[in-house]
């Protein structure tokens, strides 16, 4: 899709493209909608992830909680099957996928929402580390780094959805 076309869209049909970007919090693209024209991509993430960064914290852990596991039995939205895939997590033993559900809910037990990151940027092993890293952290840390994981996972989104020409 052209920039220009995003630009014209009522905010419905805005809400309905662009909301995915961020996992079932279609509120960041209605609250953004607002903020038009946008000049280029780079311009429309900055201002969604500012909506993001001037909610609230409840808004913001809403958003985080918003994210499936990793290498979950439920359902995922199209665009979380693609990015799990891309790291390699849907190709799991049987013995790693156990080490992922440990460490899933080793994480969930200690700052009460999922682990986040951008797994298109990353694979199994570097998530494995990130888990073991990111466990010593501390709440505050943690959400602070899982919204800068979201801010990369919508970058990648918005990319695909509006690609360079």
């Amino acid at each position: 899709m052209q920039l220009a076309q995003l630009n014209a869209l009522s905010q419905a049909d805005f809400i309905r493209i662009v909301g995915p970007v961020f996992e079932h919090s279609p509120w960041i693209a209605e609250a953004t909608w607002l903020k038009r024209p946008f000049r280029d991509v780079a311009y429309l993430h900055q201002l969604l992830c500012d909506t993001v960064s001037a909610s609230r914290e409840m808004d913001q852990l809403e958003l985080i909680k918003a994210h499936p596991d990793l290498v979950t039995r439920m359902k995922l939205t199209a665009e979380s099957q693609r990015e799990q895939a891309s790291a390699g997590l849907t190709t799991l033993t049987t013995s790693e996928i156990a080490i992922f559900e440990t460490a899933n809910q080793q994480y969930r037990e200690k700052f009460g929402f999922p682990f986040v990151i951008c797994a298109r940027l990353n694979n199994k092993d570097t998530i494995l580390a990130g888990f073991r890293t990111r466990l010593h952290n501390t709440r505050d840390a943690e959400i602070k780094i899982a919204l800068e994981e979201i801010y990369k996972i919508a970058k990648l989104r918005l990319d695909d959805l509006c690609p360079a020409n």
